[in-house]
Parts: structure tokens; sequence; C-alpha cells
């Protein structure tokens, strides 16, 4: 586990834009199990795709017009438990940090894994976000 200290700016980064933490397996079944409407569920981490690419494009792609109804998160090594229950939501897809779910009525509707972050610029993945949620998510007033 990393020292909470060291992993609270990254937890605020989502958080201060509107991510709501999901920090326990009680917390994750309560915004993910038997849900309607759609869900970002975004396993953020301490590594640097993280942080250079995944959370940005987070913040860059939620400003879009449609977007997903809850925005929600865990963090890898930090709050392990709370992980592995958002992770068994993930029906097909390897583990992997960060990630970024796209769920629609409680199933995975599109995925970034780590292999789709890494190395991309935050843009690019905001793109890619956006193009989902044109898909699967409702036009907001709130964007």
């Amino acid at each position: 586990m990393y020292d909470e200290r060291f992993v609270t700016p990254m937890r605020m980064e989502l958080t201060q834009i509107g991510v709501e933490e999901m920090r326990t397996p009680q917390e994750v079944d309560a915004k993910l199990k038997d849900t309607h409407g759609t869900t970002l569920v975004v396993v953020n981490s301490v590594c640097g795709c993280a942080a250079r690419n995944a959370r940005p494009a987070v913040a860059r792609a939620i400003q879009h017009d449609a977007r997903p109804d809850q925005l929600t998160t865990v963090f890898a090594g930090q709050d392990v438990e709370a992980v592995q229950r958002a992770r068994s939501y993930f029906t097909g897809y390897a583990p992997s940090s960060p990630q970024i779910a796209l769920m629609k009525d409680g199933q995975v509707v599109y995925m970034l894994e780590r292999h789709q972050i890494e190395g991309r610029t935050a843009e690019d993945i905001a793109k890619d976000l956006t193009r989902a949620f044109d898909k699967y998510c409702e036009k907001t007033a709130a964007a």
C-alpha cells in the first residue's frame, strides 16, 4: 500500500472535478450493482501514465456534451478490496492500472486498458472516451 499522503493529491485530481471515490466493496456495490444508466469507472493509479494520460483525459472528456450519469473511481494499490470488487464487474477484461470502464445498466460497454492508455496523449484518450460517451450516454446540461 502506498502512503496516503502521497496518494491524496492523485485522488483529488479526480474528486475535485466531480468523480466520486469508492473506497470499500460496499461503496462499489452501491454504485455499480443493479444500476441503470451510465457509469464511468476509473481505476486510478500512481503510475506515470495515470498522471500524464488517464486522469487528464478523464477531466477533458467529462466536459463533453454527452457524458455518463455517474462518475466514479477506485485507487489501485491503495483501496485493494474496492478495486477487486470494481474489477469483478469488468467481465472479460484483465485487471490493469490505470483502466477506464464505461458501464451501461450494469454492463461494461466500453473499456480502455493500460495498453490503450500508456504512451498516448491525454487528448487522444479523451477523444476515445467522448466517442464512447456519444454512443452510450445522454447529453447533459452540466457540460
